[in-house]
């Protein structure tokens, strides 16, 4: 037997035993600075608000955007709890309003090389993050690594990041265009949402989306669907500089208000019933089968 049939065997079990999955959402961009971090934090704090029970898993190996927004230091990481026999919930850490974030650290690259017993302990653990929440976002890092490809593709629903700069549109599409030409895509199973940040209006939300989707549409036979936008507002480079979220240091900014209703549409919209319902313990376990 080899290891993704060991590794399906391992998770059918574990899923078997699980009563509740996880909403799994994931935030990715084309490149960096697009305010994907940012976005993450404010919708988690949202979500918590409107009473859903949520958890980052910060995939960013490198920058730990998640913690820097939060300032906050997280005793452990995902490492830790693969090689050093930490709980799952150990190594989860406490972001204001009670939103749970795990650092992925150096265990994101870890985990293309676990042997069974280690797939297994981690898959065990993990699973106990769909008891624990109703909701994990998945903030990945920006561009199209591997890792970042491997976390877009496991997920059954996708929240692109961009903003009305040309160099973000074409990043975007690049990562899109990856996404929709890999083999192991599947865009029936898969919810491709856009928000467009840092935009003056709606109207220049909308050319955002229009412009990625049209592009995705004719030359890659898919869809996107349009999540809202995110105004250009002074106080998000306050709230980053002060490390809080401009939700929390400033609920009445502009920027807020997008966010929450942001968050509001997320919770609102139709699901697909069978593929949004999988988990967090599924979207790992694709996530290392693909590396392995």
């Amino acid at each position: 037997m080899d290891q993704a049939q060991q590794l399906r065997n391992i998770v059918k079990l574990q899923n078997q035993r699980n009563e509740h999955s996880a909403r799994v959402i994931t935030i990715t961009s084309g490149k960096g600075g697009v305010g994907k971090s940012n976005t993450a934090v404010n919708l988690a704090y949202h979500l918590q608000s409107l009473g859903k029970k949520v958890i980052i898993f910060d995939a960013d190996f490198g920058l730990a955007n998640v913690e820097v927004m939060f300032g906050a230091i997280p005793k452990y990481n995902l490492s830790d709890l693969i090689f050093k026999g930490k709980k799952v919930t150990e190594i989860i850490s406490e972001g204001p309003n009670g939103i749970g974030f795990i650092s992925g650290g150096s265990g994101i690259v870890a985990l293309s090389n676990l042997n069974r017993d280690q797939i297994s302990f981690l898959i065990h653990n993990l699973s106990f993050l769909d008891q624990m929440a109703d909701i994990i976002i998945i903030d990945t890092g920006a561009g199209i690594s591997d890792s970042v490809m491997d976390f877009v593709l496991a997920s059954p629903e996708i929240i692109m990041v961009s903003t009305p700069e040309p160099s973000s549109l074409t990043d975007s599409y690049s990562l899109l265009k990856a996404l929709f030409r890999n083999p192991q895509f599947q865009p029936e199973q898969t919810k491709v949402q856009v928000i467009a940040n840092k935009v003056n209006s709606e109207e220049d939300a909308k050319l955002v989306y229009d412009k990625l989707n049209s592009v995705v549409s004719k030359f890659l036979n898919g869809n996107l669907e349009y999540l809202g936008m995110v105004p250009i507002d002074t106080e998000i480079d306050r709230a980053i500089r002060q490390q809080k979220p401009v939700s929390i240091l400033f609920p009445k900014a502009a920027s807020t208000k997008a966010f929450y209703q942001i968050a509001q549409k997320l919770l609102d919209g139709k699901q697909q019933e069978v593929t949004m319902r999988k988990g967090f313990t599924q979207l790992i376990s694709k996530f290392i089968n693909r590396k392995n």
